[in-house]
């Protein structure tokens, strides 16, 4: 049996944390940066996302404000637009940025955008396959019989699923960054030069999720050249 509490294919997962952790370091300095400079028409998050939302015709969507930095998110199942602490009632235009993305989940939800639904439809099914994908991937390793490679390669299946989410949510996170600047420059909430500024936020914001995919991307190989090799005479 392989040393799988530490071996040489660890490499992966530390240079996945790492670009992860850069990631995340670089959009928070990116919002911090942007944090101040206020905007010109004066809004907070939440005024730019109210008008956001009327302007394409969405009226059923409540906007909350949430404890935290940086915890905004759209809830498509009880249509809710939850901005922080950060965001909601400041107007800056990090925080007028942040909020229009959210936005733009919003929009995709009401315009019945496919990879969103896909991304929502998915959402078990990543969960499902994270949560049992090491365990039979170990009764695999630990039975040592005819159908262990069966077993392992159902594991690694099973653990391909997180992967798969992953990358459907890139064009997902990027179609809500394109909406959210077409949206700020029609309504004119932000000007021209305030608009490439909010563009630097949302471009940030949007590698945390390239950094994730890239880091499940690495953990499902670091899975495969562990345990994918492996045949019953092992």
């Amino acid at each position: 049996m392989p040393y799988i509490y530490w071996d040489s294919t660890y490499f992966l997962v530390l240079i996945g944390a790492v670009i992860c952790m850069i990631a995340s370091a670089r959009v928070k300095t990116t919002f911090n940066k942007y944090s101040r400079y206020r905007s010109m028409s004066g809004m907070t998050g939440a005024q730019a996302a109210e008008r956001i939302l009327h302007a394409a015709g969405i009226y059923d969507v409540t906007i909350h404000r949430v404890s935290g930095s940086l915890t905004d998110h759209y809830n498509p199942a009880n249509k809710t637009l939850n901005l922080s602490e950060t965001v909601c009632n400041q107007t800056s235009v990090a925080a007028v940025g942040v909020a229009a993305h959210e936005c733009g989940h919003a929009i995709q939800h009401a315009r019945g955008y496919v990879p969103l639904r896909l991304r929502s439809a998915f959402v078990p099914i990543a969960n499902f396959g994270s949560a049992l994908a090491w365990p039979v991937i170990l009764v695999g390793v630990l039975i040592n019989s005819r159908s262990s490679m069966m077993i392992i390669n159902i594991g690694i299946f099973l653990f391909s699923f997180s992967v798969l989410f992953q990358l459907i949510t890139l064009p997902v996170e990027f179609d809500a960054s394109r909406r959210a600047m077409a949206q700020l420059r029609e309504q004119g909430i932000l000007g021209e030069q305030e608009l490439g500024q909010t563009r630097k936020v949302l471009t940030a914001a949007a590698l945390t999720y390239v950094a994730s995919a890239a880091a499940a991307i690495l953990q499902l190989l670091r899975v495969i050249l562990l345990f994918g090799g492996r045949n019953r005479d092992d």
